[in-house]
């Protein structure tokens, strides 16, 4: 989910730099912060924040046969 985000907002900060604005609010959407925010959720994203469960209650999962089972 971060790393999507953060391809999101690197994607916002390119074509802002390519059209040249900064949408009225330069302090605010400038390119550098822009960069910060997305470096950030890909950190985020490196560290494991936001990666969801297992999804089916939190039991192991075996491929295959269970070892022990003969």
């Amino acid at each position: 989910m971060f790393a999507i985000a953060a391809a999101a907002v690197f994607g916002f900060a390119l074509l802002l730099d390519l059209l040249n604005t900064d949408l009225g609010a330069p302090d605010l959407f400038n390119w550098n912060t822009l960069v910060l925010i997305g470096l950030l959720c890909l950190a985020l994203y490196l560290a494991g924040v936001g990666r969801g469960g297992t999804g089916g209650g939190g039991g192991r999962w075996y491929r295959g046969r269970r070892p022990g089972r003969g």
